[in-house]
């Protein structure tokens, strides 16, 4: 059966933006004073066979196309999809079909894009069968946390960044109860080190 799972660039401190200058919250991915979250992706010589554009180091490249060649299709949250620009009308995976949960409408939804607004169940049941077989991402801290809170989610992936970045907009969101997880892999690398965990049932 396939997987569900969420990854993310995170500081050490769980931030996945910074401030703004005027000392806000970021809205956008990456901006204010969180650049630095997002730079192992071009700043290496080896370019990613799934992502054109990318250019990770040896060990970033290994890792992150190993992940995301088991993409089949992305759910990702309203908040995440409005800060990411629609992806153009596209989605953030260059193969995978993008189901985005809202509980308002959305008519800047293109056609290669679907609107679930019945719940992270149906929007991760939707998102599987059009998967045909290969695995789920979540995008955004809130369909994260609404899968968690669901038992749906069996894997995380976080890209950590060395740097603490104090504030800014949290990855992880208030849960009803923890959640454990198991360490399957770190795989340190220029600027990030990859951490990959499976949830614990």
């Amino acid at each position: 059966m396939s997987k569900v799972f969420s990854a993310h660039a995170v500081s050490v401190d769980g931030y996945i933006s910074g401030r703004t200058p005027n000392g806000g919250e970021e809205s956008g991915r990456g901006l204010g004073d969180a650049p630095m979250l997002f730079d192992w992706y071009t700043d290496g010589d080896t370019p990613s066979q799934v992502f054109g554009g990318f250019r990770l180091s040896e060990p970033s490249a290994r890792f992150f196309d190993a992940i995301a060649a088991r993409v089949g299709a992305a759910v990702a949250g309203r908040t995440t999809y409005e800060h990411s620009g629609h992806w153009g009308g596209g989605g953030p995976h260059p193969t995978a079909r993008l189901f985005v949960l809202s509980h308002r409408p959305a008519p800047e939804i293109s056609q290669t894009q679907t609107l679930v607004t019945t719940g992270i169940e149906d929007a991760i049941a939707a998102a599987r069968k059009a998967a045909g077989g290969k695995d789920v991402a979540l995008m955004g801290g809130g369909v994260l946390t609404s899968a968690l809170e669901a038992d749906l989610v069996d894997e995380l992936i976080l890209h950590q960044v060395p740097v603490l970045l104090g504030a800014g907009r949290s990855f992880f969101h208030e849960l009803p109860e923890r959640v454990h997880l198991r360490l399957l892999e770190a795989i340190p690398a220029p600027g990030v080190t990859h951490l990959h965990y499976e949830v614990v049932r």
